[in-house]
């Protein structure tokens, strides 16, 4: 119950409080080169990706939300329905709570139910793997009926809240373990806070295909815990808003990522909130992009046609983008000519990631 009771307080703090990064994501300093004579039809620009060996029409995932009460049962019933109309796909929130009280696994199964075809990803914590081990994990594919497993870093959440776990002593041990089982079908995400490259690396160390980065400039898990633990004396409450913003930023964790391994793809999340945001993203290096909190906002305002609307507006703002630099592919968007300015430019520079990033993209 206490599982299931903290995820109908993260829903209700997510859409009744501010609780977004008050650090960007950093797309405003990404621009792309507007191409103005290339020879291109809008009818040929192809959005299609694969990810996690499932086919998207989109590259887009619903990210994961939630699951484990009933009011998690109808927004996750809702949204696999778009997933599966749109032909983007979907995660769920954490399994835990139906691993802990099997009653309550129709909370995420409706997922699957309602999105037969699609990809659909299952999700639990880090700390749960490092505790329980690889079957564990892979025990809540069988209860979501997933095509893939995310396993979420949430170090800084876990820091702060008031039941917060932070032993994550051998979690990679078990990480590769399920790595040897699934291949590119474990994607290890963030919370929030980004992959820096250094964890990129060991992640790829490990076998690790994907990784979400899921960076500051969305939600801030820190954020929630601070409202859901305001005033009582509690760890969040005494640092105040100190660690609000910690972490890597979306638009340099998804460069990071990428230029600190071979050949690790990212999902990028943190932020994204407009195909326009997508397009940016996949052009820094990124294979797929994810947004949760547009999802759960427009869903509690106009139910399944109000998140339709959102696909439809990422899809044409990345559509249209495509088409104004040229790229027919979201391959060939990956190596559009791009600018990197401000905080995003200085912070790559300084890693010594921004004339690497620059230098070979070629003209479309």
């Amino acid at each position: 119950m206490a599982t299931e009771s903290r995820k109908t307080e993260h829903i209700r703090i997510a859409l009744e409080k501010d609780v977004s990064s008050r650090v960007s994501a950093g797309f405003e300093d990404v621009d792309l080169i507007h191409n103005a004579v290339c020879e291109i039809d809008l009818n040929d620009v192809d959005t299609s990706v694969t990810v996690m060996g499932k086919r998207l029409r989109l590259p887009l995932v619903i990210e994961a939300l939630t699951g484990g009460t009933r009011e998690a049962k109808r927004i996750n019933m809702g949204l696999a329905e778009v997933a599966e109309t749109e032909g983007i796909g979907i995660g769920v929130g954490s399994v835990r709570a139906a691993m802990e009280n099997p009653s309550l696994t129709d909370t995420y199964s409706v997922v699957r139910d309602r999105a037969p075809k699609t990809l659909v990803l299952s999700n639990i914590g880090a700390v749960q793997v490092a505790k329980h081990g690889s079957e564990y994990a892979l025990k809540t594919m069988e209860i979501v009926g997933a095509d893939a497993l995310a396993v979420h870093f949430n170090k800084l959440q876990e820091l702060v809240m008031p039941e917060g776990e932070t032993c994550f002593k051998d979690v990679g041990k078990h990480v590769a373990e399920l790595s040897a089982r699934l291949g590119e079908r474990l994607c290890l995400k963030e919370t929030g806070a980004g992959f820096s490259g250094e964890a990129a690396r060991l992640a790829e160390s490990w076998g690790v295909k994907w990784v979400d980065v899921a960076g500051v400039g969305g939600t801030s898990w820190y954020a929630v815990e601070y409202y859901r633990s305001k005033g009582s004396g509690s760890k969040a409450s005494l640092l105040g808003k100190s660690l609000w913003d910690w972490g890597v930023p979306t638009a340099v964790s998804i460069v990071e990522s990428k230029m600190f391994t071979r050949s690790l793809r990212v999902i990028a999340s943190g932020g994204v909130r407009t195909g326009f945001d997508a397009a940016k993203a996949i052009a820094l290096g990124a294979s797929c992009t994810g947004m949760a909190m547009p999802f759960l906002v427009s869903f509690s305002k106009g139910g399944v046609e109000e998140a339709r609307r959102l696909v439809k507006s990422f899809e044409i703002a990345l559509r249209f983008t495509m088409f104004l630099v040229g790229a027919r592919t979201i391959e060939e968007l990956g190596s559009a000519p791009l600018i990197v300015r401000g905080r995003t430019a200085e912070w790559l520079e300084q890693r010594g990631l921004l004339e690497k990033l620059l230098n070979g993209r070629r003209s479309l």
